[in-house]
């Protein structure tokens, strides 16, 4: 029996290394296969005219790209947006059994362009919308008791009329735009708010607002809706009187008779015995620039009152009005003042002539121009910026109060100390 053994392990070592030389035969052929197949797909893909046989688009070779998005710089792409869209449209257009509505495209890609741009009043108008914001008429104004200001693009409340629609019905300081008649397809901007509101008188319209703690953060809050009725109803842009030989004068907002209107008021409450000025501008929201520097040219002859900075190139703004007074002066701003009304806070300020009280402004020192497009919507951006006469941006960083003063509690500190300053400043002059 032991001597069977040695030949049993010669035939299954013999068995083993058959099995084994099997399996190399095979991991050869694969890799042969693999080999072949890798060479083909090389020459497959370079022959255009063997893919177009089997239905493949010539693009899947890279033999298709456009020249304006080929070429890299430092591992990028590069190339303008307008022809990398133009060749994804391209693309779409030969080879996707999909469609879609060049309108509704075009509204869609130019909201996503806005939102990822650093401009947060970049805005795409469509035909219809740009067609009702132009529609307005100028010569007359009618709306719901309230002044707009606008932050980060969305229109919010600044002041509400006494005795207005909106204040019946419980309309406050800091509520922003949501949406008018049911229309909240964008953010609406202090422009496209007055130009809905501007509607006969009697007629109602229906705002949802966004009340929140602060309207910087206009996506948190909550949300009511109002019914209210359109009024010629209107407050005095320019207020005045005289407060124990302090002339006080409020500027609701910088409209185009502002600077007639301030020179009125200066001039009769001289008349009347001022011997120092408080100017109001708290939530001031702007307005005209050349009224702007008139209202600051009555106040001083300091010469340039601001800086434009344009894409082209930079120019000054100076005094076009005679000094009416060279009398104390107090400016009272707040975190709702805003565009031309920091130009005035910051030039009188800057140059010495006025003691800046209240809140640090809301940092709004920027231009927008609307243009239109070829195609009927219209374009919305920023155009140009405010510089102080010194050179310091206005846009972000507002104007910080010489004496800081809050409106907490009861009653109007801020005013208070102001004309309290103002007659102290009056008797040590």
């Amino acid at each position: 029996m032991t001597q069977l053994k040695g030949p049993k392990r010669l035939v299954e070592r013999t068995k083993r290394e058959r099995a084994r030389n099997v399996r190399l035969m095979q991991g050869l052929g694969f890799f042969l296969a693999l080999a072949v197949m890798f060479g083909a797909g090389f020459a497959v893909r370079g022959n255009t005219s063997l893919l177009s046989s089997l239905g493949f688009p010539s693009s899947v070779t890279g033999t298709d790209v456009s020249p304006s998005v080929s070429g890299r710089v430092g591992g990028e792409f590069v190339g303008s947006l307008s022809a990398r869209v133009g060749e994804v449209e391209s693309v779409i257009k030969q080879y996707s059994l999909d469609s879609y509505d060049v309108d509704s495209a075009t509204t869609a890609a130019l909201d996503a362009f806005a939102e990822i741009t650093k401009d947060p009043y970049l805005r795409y108008y469509t035909p219809d919308r740009f067609a009702a914001l132009s529609s307005g008429d100028g010569a007359r104004y009618s709306g719901v008791g309230v002044l707009f200001s606008e932050r980060e693009g969305a229109a919010y409340v600044v002041d509400v009329f006494e005795g207005s629609s909106a204040q019946l019905e419980g309309v406050r300081e800091g509520d922003v735009v949501v949406a008018i008649d049911g229309d909240r397809s964008q953010k609406w901007s202090r422009a496209e708010v007055t130009s809905a509101l501007n509607r006969e008188p009697g007629t109602t319209v229906v705002i949802t607002w966004r009340r929140g703690e602060t309207t910087s953060s206009s996506e948190q809050g909550t949300e009511f809706t109002t019914t209210l009725t359109c009024s010629d109803q209107t407050e005095a842009n320019v207020s005045w009187l005289l407060e124990d030989e302090v002339g006080y004068i409020r500027v609701a907002q910088v409209n185009s008779t502002s600077t007639a209107m301030v020179q009125r008021a200066v001039q009769e409450l001289i008349g009347e015995g001022a011997k120092s000025f408080v100017l109001d501008l708290r939530g001031n929201p702007g307005g005209y620039l050349n009224q702007a520097v008139g209202i600051t040219s009555l106040f001083s002859n300091a010469g340039t009152v601001l800086r434009v900075r344009t894409s082209a190139s930079e120019l000054s703004k100076s005094t076009t009005e005679a000094q009416l007074t060279s009398a104390p002066l107090v400016v009272l701003v707040n975190g709702d003042t805003a565009a031309s009304a920091e130009v005035i806070a910051a030039a009188l300020q800057e140059s010495g002539r006025a003691t800046v009280v209240g809140e640090r402004t809301l940092g709004k020192g920027s231009v927008q121009v609307t243009r239109p497009l070829s195609f009927g919507g219209a374009l919305r951006y920023t155009a140009a910026y405010y510089l102080t006469a010194q050179g310091h941006p206005l846009d972000g960083a507002g104007v910080t109060p010489t004496v800081s003063v809050g409106n907490d509690g009861e009653g109007d500190r801020q005013l208070n100390f102001a004309l309290d300053y103002a007659a102290s400043a009056s008797s040590r002059s």
